[in-house]
């Protein structure tokens, strides 16, 4: 059909699959057989690029048949491609539906990250068999870590004159960090407060500043954040949001690129009174939510924009009272307890 539309030119139709996870498993095979293998989730749902996602390593939130099917995918696909080396393999999933999005015959950039998570270099193993030796499944790789590893993309939009700091199916982030901790809430907190512009702890963050595409799936985010004893401000759709659901804060004027007023949310941003700006982008929005993340990211603001991320922002901030001293040994050890 579709060289019937442009017999030189093919057009290809891509599904949109909406509120879908996005899960990655990193492998080594060796003639078709894996041999290394990490599975890891992104906390953002899938429509945001692999590169710029926020990585939780092991995966705690698919269920056993989901895995199962990871593995079995993955297998079959080193079978398949009779891959010796190397390969990353996305994967859809929605509820117990799993599809794949794309395998790279490549070490992905979170081969670094799961290497060190696990304690077993990927590459190492790659390498040894790009040598010609016949490495067998390393079966530490199904163990149960007593820590979590967290990936957070790390971005020059200060950089970039002008970029907006959306994240999309393209890649915008130059690098990434990782961090570890007893949980998820505690690695995603400590690897917030490392990746500029450098999030702040609860004892110094004070006001958000919510806008944008605001929906009722934010309203359990919000009452987090509330309860976590910090002071909401809002504008546009969120005002509304907010009254409605009884939630305490207070309304700044509607952003507005003319004004010098003092309560008008840029101005709030430019003379940091802000600590944080949450702004969910929409299609077709008005410019003034494009000013205020470009704001931000001027003034160096911490900015976010996806939902998924707020939400588990607020509830680490609900979870972690502190944060205790390790060094990467110190995890690293427990392998042996």
């Amino acid at each position: 059909m579709s060289s019937d539309v442009a017999p030189d030119h093919p057009v290809v139709i891509t599904k949109f699959v909406t509120g879908a996870r996005e899960i990655e498993l990193d492998a080594v095979a060796n003639k078709g057989n894996m041999v290394n293998w990490a599975i890891s989730e992104h906390i953002e749902n899938a429509g945001v690029h692999s590169g710029d996602a926020t990585m939780i390593l092991p995966s705690d939130t698919i269920t056993p048949t989901v895995r199962m099917a990871i593995m079995e995918i993955g297998a079959k696909i080193a079978k398949a491609l009779e891959i010796s080396g190397p390969y990353n393999t996305q994967f859809l999933v929605k509820g117990n539906d799993v599809s794949v999005i794309e395998t790279n015959l490549r070490a992905s950039r979170s081969f670094p990250f799961v290497s060190k998570t696990y304690d077993i270099d990927f590459i190492d193993t790659a390498t040894r068999i790009f040598l010609g030796e016949n490495v067998e499944p390393n079966y530490n790789c199904n163990r149960q870590l007593k820590y979590v590893g967290v990936k957070a993309p790390q971005f020059s939009f200060q950089r970039l004159l002008g970029a907006d700091p959306v994240l999309g199916v393209e890649m915008a982030s130059t690098g990434e960090v990782a961090c570890f901790g007893d949980d998820k809430y505690e690695a995603f907190l400590k690897a917030m407060i490392s990746v500029p512009p450098y999030f702040k702890l609860p004892d110094q963050t004070k006001n958000i500043l919510v806008s944008g595409n605001t929906t009722d799936e934010f309203v359990a985010t919000a009452k987090n954040f509330v309860t976590g004893g910090y002071g909401l401000y809002a504008t546009g759709d969120a005002v509304e949001l907010l009254k409605k659901n009884n939630i305490k804060f207070t309304a700044l004027d509607t952003i507005d690129l003319e004004s010098t007023n003092e309560n008008n949310a840029l101005t709030w941003v430019t003379k940091k009174k802000i600590d944080l700006v949450i702004n969910f982008p929409r299609v077709h929005e008005d410019e003034s939510n494009y000013v205020l993340r470009r704001k931000s990211v001027d003034y160096g603001v911490p900015c976010l924009t996806n939902e998924q991320v707020v939400h588990f922002l607020s509830e680490a901030l609900i979870r972690v009272k502190e944060f205790p001293i390790k060094n990467y040994n110190d995890y690293l050890e427990t392998h042996n307890e």
